[in-house]
């Protein structure tokens, strides 16, 4: 609110041009629907500065490119990459084996541009919510769905031409049967023809045989691993005996039984009811990488939220650069690490990032971690100087010095294009 109060005094100083420079471009996470009913605020935020009247925007590290369309203004969105992969040669000991690592599918475009930059091997890690057993009203459990599919649509019985063919002779009265000559009967036809259509998983077991023996050596690079609430859990870990020694929700309240019994019968026998109750597992309208960027997952109340996590690549005694463009929360980047080192059996991590942000306790969360060595940001959001004091693992990158040459370059005129090919 205060930078679009002072464009609009400058505006109304009759201003010959208007310039925002925004290192850190806030609410860029949201920059699509990531529900139904969600906002796109950095669209709106993007609206509101050009109504203000800005006729340029200078930020870094956006954290979707596309967001350079909301604007109807020219927009520079500089790169940290050089200046973070020059820190890392310069401080990092035995960085040419260690290993660019994305802590989320929506970062591996970025990743693998870190990787290129440093010729590095890169991975990836992922989650998957595991999905709990319960009965959700579908299409399925209809009676009317069923009614309407015959359980045996092909008919194993003989055709009916076949039939007639066999009673078409007995036109005569009965008479003593004559065995020396009977007549040709023409045999049925094979049963191999009449069989129904089987998949073809059925039909070649041999192929099913085949990629059971088959194996590649880039399998074994690939690693799973179970999350209890943001947590990382052996295989035999058993949450019955969490839920039990827990007692209630998180949330507080009564328990998921409780409240199912006050809901009217005719909206638990609603399939709609039942279907919106679940927790939806990606934005409608196309958006699924929508909540593959977010760095935290929301955890509704009451249930045990269960995720397999899975990391993809070789790690073990490498030094791991975990990589993204903010740190918000600390959740995923805590699981993350602790995947590399305790199931890939990595030496170091490193937790890279832009942005600084480090919502609630993330920062003191991060640092009672064992499994993170280093957290390296730059300086595009202010960090606090008693942060600074009070953190052992946390480093500032300093690139003051991007932003200062960009703006030098864009009030003479100059151009900026050498400002995005640093690194060649």
């Amino acid at each position: 609110m205060e930078l679009l109060i002072m464009i609009s005094a400058c505006k109304g100083g009759s201003a010959k041009s208007i310039t925002a420079v925004m290192p850190y471009f806030p609410y860029s996470r949201q920059s699509k629907k990531k529900s139904h009913r969600g906002a796109i605020t950095a669209r709106m935020l993007a609206n509101l500065l050009t109504i203000a009247g800005v006729d340029h925007v200078i930020t870094m590290d956006l954290h979707a490119s596309q967001m350079q369309g909301f604007f109807g203004k020219p927009v520079d969105n500089l790169f940290a990459e050089p200046f973070i992969a020059r820190w890392l040669r310069m401080n990092v000991p035995g960085w040419k084996d260690a290993v660019v690592v994305s802590k989320n599918a929506g970062g591996t475009k970025r990743v693998t541009s870190l990787a290129d930059t440093l010729k590095l091997n890169f991975g990836i890690v992922t989650t998957d919510r595991r999905r709990p057993k319960v009965s959700v009203a579908t299409m399925s459990d209809s009676t009317v769905f069923f009614d309407a599919v015959d359980e045996d649509p092909i008919s194993t019985k003989d055709p009916l031409p076949f039939e007639l063919h066999m009673h078409s002779y007995n036109k005569t009265p009965a008479t003593p049967p004559i065995l020396e000559e009977p007549e040709p009967v023409t045999p049925p036809p094979a049963q191999d023809l009449l069989r129904p259509e089987t998949p073809p998983a059925a039909r070649r077991p041999s192929e099913l045989e085949a990629a059971y023996e088959y194996t590649d050596v880039r399998v074994r690079d690939v690693i799973t691993g179970r999350l209890v609430q943001g947590q990382l859990v052996d295989d035999d870990y058993r949450i019955n005996e969490e839920a039990q020694s827990g007692g209630t929700p998180p949330g507080g309240g009564s328990s998921n039984h409780d409240n199912t019994e006050a809901i009217p019968d005719s909206m638990v026998n609603s399939i709609i009811s039942n279907a919106s109750s679940q927790p939806p597992d990606h934005a409608l309208g196309g958006s699924f990488d929508a909540v593959e960027s977010d760095d935290e997952a929301s955890v509704c109340g009451g249930h045990v939220d269960e995720r397999t996590i899975t990391l993809v690549g070789e790690v073990r005694d490498r030094s791991v650069f975990l990589v993204d463009d903010m740190i918000d929360k600390s959740g995923s980047w805590i699981a993350a690490a602790e995947t590399v080192v305790k199931r890939g059996g990595a030496s170091k991590v490193y937790c890279i990032a832009t942005h600084g942000l480090f919502g609630e306790n993330s920062l003191d969360q991060m640092e009672a971690c064992r499994s993170i060595d280093h957290i390296v940001v730059t300086n595009t959001f202010p960090i606090s100087p008693s942060m600074l004091r009070r953190s052992k693992k946390l480093i500032v990158i300093d690139v003051s010095s991007l932003l200062a040459e960009s703006i030098r370059r864009h009030h003479y005129g100059e151009s900026v294009s050498a400002l995005f090919h640093l690194n060649d």
